[in-house]
C-alpha cells in the first residue's frame, strides 16, 4: 500500500509573548519539535527577533506530512540568551503542541502559549499557517 505523503511548510507568527528581559524586550526563537517514540527531536529553529514581543518570523519549517500516521510537533518558543550553548539555557516563553494532522485540516492555527507547569504563558499566542510545498 502507497503511504501518502505531502511536504508542507508551516510558518510561524507569535503575539504577546513575555516579557523575560529586563533592559530590553525579549529576543525570541521558536523551536519545532516532533516526537519520536515519545521523546522530543528537534527539526528546526528560526531565525530570532530582536527586541520583539510580536514576531512574524521569516524561516518557515518544511515537514513531510504521513496522512495515515499521527505526528505530534511542538512549538517552543524561548528567548534568546547570546551567551546560551544549550536550548534549556535561553529562557522559556511558552509553547503549543498538537498533531500535524490539525495544522494541515485547519491552514491556520492560533493558540495560546503553555507554560512547563501547564499555566498560559500571560497572552501570549501562537499562530501557525501551513501551505503545500510544490
Amino acid at each position: 500500500m502507497a503511504h501518502c505523503v505531502t511536504r508542507v511548510e508551516l510558518s510561524v507568527t507569535a503575539s504577546s509573548l513575555l516579557d523575560r528581559d529586563v533592559a530590553s524586550k525579549s529576543d525570541p526563537f521558536c523551536v519545532l519539535f516532533h516526537e519520536v517514540d515519545g521523546n522530543w527531536v528537534e527539526l528546526g529553529r528560526t531565525e530570532t527577533a530582536v527586541n520583539n514581543l510580536n514576531p512574524v518570523f521569516g524561516v518557515k519549517f518544511q515537514v513531510d506530512y504521513h496522512f495515515e500516521e499521527i505526528q505530534k510537533l511542538r512549538f517552543a518558543m524561548f528567548d534568546e540568551d547570546k551567551c546560551a550553548t544549550h536550548l534549556d539555557e535561553h529562557d522559556f516563553l511558552g509553547a503549543f503542541v498538537c498533531t500535524l494532522g490539525v495544522i494541515v485540516s485547519n491552514k491556520k492555527l492560533h493558540r495560546p502559549l503553555i507554560l512547563a507547569n501547564g499555566k498560559p504563558a500571560g497572552k501570549g499566542s501562537i499562530t501557525v499557517r501551513m501551505s503545500t510545498v510544490s
